[in-house]
């Protein structure tokens, strides 16, 4: 870990913009995409934050990182602790605060450590909300939940903007429950490829059963395995579904019997983002792009990682008919979008499926231009110039 006398005189060296990046878990793969994105544009970043997994995270993209501790998902109350006790002993980080030209901070917890930071150091350093995912804690219609959003409001007055991914988060939190008010710019979860190496050539996938779900990413879905798990045990060796990523895996009862225990479902394990997107959007006919893990909240706003991931290769989606993810593909003219219930939904779909009406889902998918899946350089340089244009 680099010490706080040395990481001054490394950002300090000459006149780029500086970042500071507070993330709320460094072994995200979202966060390497987002060091990488700004690395690109032309700034200077150095990343803090805490760490879910086990192990230290000494850089992330050559970067300096600086862990705040471990974290645990499903632990509200210990991120609590953490943050808090951060917060009282900040002052040992003060360094780290003064460089910089703009912080990001990542969730809402990163913005209290922010406007601490920002505190300490007694600088008007410009301050940008990442707000990726809206928290069922203030979605609350109760005194916790108008707590928290003024909590929220609070911080987000320190701030200069606000960066999120969705419309909807736009639609239905920030202009009409939320007490936010700032300048907001939509950074989508889209494949970052720098050097348009992606997407070059194109061959057809083998058409006929089994057909092939892939569910790849951050896997914290129950309902979405319970459904695959009955589609793949109903549909006779019709329907196969592949699962990479992370297992959240306290939000399953047993998530490693239920793969092992069911014939046509496999868990393959993570995955290296994006060296690998290639090899397992092309393994797969369909890509899972339902997530219902805060049902009518969060998921129903969200555009997920693996909607674009799939969308780079043509895999067809298969999205709720009624969120986010399905107005979306609805638009694009694309994929499939299911109604409840959703097993017997797909269970009719597949049943129709033949080899001609694939292949024409399929060539619908290759037609979509790729700028809608994909950011290139010159994204990464707007987006740097615009955080650049932020006064405090």
């Amino acid at each position: 870990m680099t010490p706080p006398n040395i990481l001054v005189k490394i950002i300090s060296k000459n006149s780029i913009m500086k970042i500071l990046y507070l993330v709320h878990d460094l072994s995200d793969p979202s966060v390497h995409k987002r060091v990488v994105m700004l690395l690109d544009g032309g700034a200077e970043v150095v990343v803090a934050g805490f760490c879910r997994e086990q192990g230290k995270r000494d850089n992330i993209a050559g970067c300096i990182t600086i862990s705040l501790g471990q974290t645990h998902n499903g632990r509200f109350v210990q991120r609590l602790w953490s943050v808090i006790r951060e917060m009282l002993c900040l002052s040992r980080h003060k360094e780290m605060f003064i460089q910089p030209d703009v912080i990001i901070a990542r969730n809402l917890e990163l913005l209290a450590i922010a406007v601490r930071g920002q505190s300490i150091a007694a600088k008007a350093i410009p301050l940008v909300y990442e707000c990726l995912d809206i928290h069922r804690l203030l979605l609350g219609k109760g005194i916790t939940g108008s707590a928290f959003r003024r909590m929220e409001s609070a911080l987000a007055k320190r701030a200069a903007a606000l960066i999120t991914s969705s419309p909807a988060f736009v639609r239905e939190y920030f202009n009409t429950i939320s007490r936010v008010h700032l300048p907001i710019r939509i950074v989508e979860n889209k494949v970052y490829d720098p050097d348009h190496a992606l997407h070059k050539s194109f061959s057809h996938r083998e058409l006929g059963a089994p057909w092939k779900i892939g569910w790849f990413g951050a896997i914290r879905c129950r309902k979405s395995l319970q459904i695959l798990t009955d589609l793949v045990r109903q549909s006779n060796g019709k329907v196969e579904v592949i699962i990479r990523g992370r297992p959240a895996l306290d939000q399953f009862d047993d998530f490693h019997k239920t793969v092992t225990e069911t014939p046509g479902l496999q868990f393959l394990g993570p995955y290296k983002n994006p060296d690998e997107l290639e090899s397992i959007y092309r393994s797969v006919h369909f890509t899972w792009a339902i997530d219902m893990f805060e049902e009518g909240l969060n998921s129903s706003w969200l555009l997920p990682n693996r909607l674009y991931e799939g969308g780079v290769y043509a895999s067809v989606p298969i999205a709720e008919a009624s969120v986010e993810t399905g107005r979306f593909i609805d638009r694009l003219g694309i994929g499939i979008t299911l109604c409840d219930p959703k097993t017997l939904s797909l269970l009719s779909f597949f049943k129709e499926l033949t080899p001609e009406k694939y292949e024409k889902l399929e060539k619908a998918a290759m037609n979509i231009p790729r700028e809608t899946w994909v950011y290139d350089r010159s994204d990464c340089q707007s987006l740097i110039a615009y955080l650049g244009s932020l006064k405090r």
